[in-house]
């Protein structure tokens, strides 16, 4: 087994998830925390520094204009990574005109270009999400997804943390030079990954590349109990998620440091790992037998923050709580994102994987509101009991699907 993983590993496809996975990652914070932290320095309004954060709505809305990246391929580098240059080209020359933006006396300027960023990064992760789905087999997707995850992460780092350092030293305008430098140099980075699929594939008109994805997916056997699936699946690790800091510091008693150096520290960490490690299992127990594994994992981890609430303030419990919750959600986000490439067909792969991971995002959007009124009314305890049986329905549904989920595994 490890000489199978140490092969998958070398192989180009896997390691072209590096670069591409930066590039995915880096753009993000530089039109969210890291300039939220620029615009808060230069002593911008709060009303309006408020008013930013729709900037991020690109991200929502992607699947909107995905169809375009399905259905027209530029005539250079074949049907991805020729979108993927252009964009991040596009991303590194916006970043370079923030640079030279004064966000106190053009806070409308800045706000444009913020927006334009979203929206090309959004963009990019189209081409991505579509690139990678069309590249990775079957066998490579589960370390495709987890080589993918680790790169993102660390350019997370890169242009929020390291980005705000950065400008304690160097001001924001190079700051942000800095951040569209390498963001140029991730375009020349996608010049080498290997081609994934070919222009041949693509939709005839745009018209079949609006509606074909739709129709192919709900013509399928069983179409609404997999669009179910994709709802449920990671709904009471999401639940759970919407206040564990809240919960970390005012149930339990723990200091903002402490949770930033715990929370965050560690369970970035404790992600990557889980990312990996459920990849490397996916080669052995196959994409059903991992995601019920690791679903399962996700659900108990949220009984392990309900101890925590037993305890109070333990240490050694929050560091126990922590780091099994990143683990399994790490996991069981590697072979998540498994089952929505597996979902998709090359034809459509832009505009079904960003339908489908809008899909996915729904339950997260619907837990959110009530979960603060649930705590009010029931305590900590009970509210990450609750998430645990929110996790129950998706695995009901993940082991009626037995059948049909393993047969992903047998695709090329």
């Amino acid at each position: 087994m490890k000489a199978r993983l140490l092969q998958l590993l070398k192989s180009p496809a896997i390691l072209a998830m590096l670069p591409v996975g930066f590039a995915s990652g880096l753009p993000l914070a530089l039109s969210g925390g890291t300039l939220q932290a620029w615009l808060t320095v230069a002593g911008v309004d709060i009303r309006t520094i408020g008013l930013f954060s729709m900037v991020g709505l690109p991200y929502t809305l992607k699947f909107l204009w995905s169809p375009l990246l399905d259905r027209y391929a530029l005539p250079f580098l074949g049907r991805r990574r020729g979108w993927i240059v252009l964009l991040q080209l596009a991303l590194a020359l916006d970043m370079a005109a923030m640079a030279r933006i004064d966000p106190a006396g053009s806070p409308g300027f800045m706000a444009a270009a913020a927006l334009l960023l979203a929206f090309f990064s959004a963009s990019q992760d189209i081409a991505i999400d579509a690139y990678r789905t069309d590249l990775l087999k079957a066998r490579q997707r589960g370390l495709g997804v987890a080589t993918f995850v680790t790169a993102y992460r660390a350019a997370m780092l890169v242009s929020g943390a390291l980005a705000m350092i950065l400008a304690d030293r160097i001001g924001w305008s190079q700051t942000y030079l800095l951040m569209a430098s390498i963001m140029a140099a991730s375009a020349g980075a996608t010049l080498l990954i290997p081609k994934a699929s070919d222009a041949s594939l693509a939709p005839r008109s745009l018209r079949s590349a609006v509606i074909e994805p739709l129709r192919e997916l709900l013509s399928r056997p069983g179409a609404f109990l997999i669009l179910l699936l994709i709802v449920l699946y990671k709904i009471g690790d999401a639940f759970a998620g919407t206040l564990t800091v809240s919960f970390l510091i005012r149930g339990a008693g723990f200091t903002p440091t402490e949770v930033g150096a715990i929370n965050k520290a560690l369970g970035l960490g404790a992600t990557i790992a889980g990312a990996f490690a459920g990849g490397a299992i996916m080669t052995r127990l196959g994409l059903y037998g991992s995601l019920m594994l690791f679903g399962i994992l996700q659900a108990v981890s949220n009984l392990s923050f309900m101890a925590l609430s037993f305890m109070g303030r333990s240490f050694p419990m929050m560091v126990a709580a922590v780091g099994f919750e990143n683990v399994s959600g790490g996991m069981g986000t590697a072979a998540f994102v498994a089952l929505l490439m597996a979902l998709c067909n090359k034809r459509f792969s832009a505009t079904q994987y960003a339908l489908l991971s809008a899909l996915a995002a729904i339950g997260r959007v619907f837990v959110g509101p009530p979960s603060g009124f649930i705590v009010a009314r029931t305590g900590w305890a009970m509210f990450f009991f609750i998430t645990f049986l929110a996790a129950l329905p998706g695995l009901l549904l993940l082991r009626a699907m037995k059948r049909q989920i393993a047969s992903y595994d047998k695709e090329a």
